[in-house]
């Protein structure tokens, strides 16, 4: 189960707001019933770049052993 301040993998391209399938983001707020959340995808410097509503189908917990990747963001 997802809750509020568990880092997420995203699993989907988002192009609209410039996220791709493995950006990893932080979940703010949970949705009653989990049927969505809200996250917020940060810079490594610690700025937000981004902060969207996503649904189930589109984020997955992170596994054990997984290490985040850099990217550079570019917003859409």
């Amino acid at each position: 189960m997802i809750k509020e301040h568990d880092r997420i993998v995203l699993t989907t391209d988002i192009p609209d707001e410039g996220l791709e399938a493995g950006d990893v983001g932080t979940v703010v707020h949970v949705y009653p019933g989990a049927e969505g959340y809200e996250v917020e995808f940060l810079a490594l410097d610690g700025n937000t770049e981004a902060v969207v509503t996503l649904r189930n189908s589109q984020v997955r917990p992170v596994k054990k052993h997984e290490i985040p990747h850099a990217r550079e963001f570019a917003a859409a």
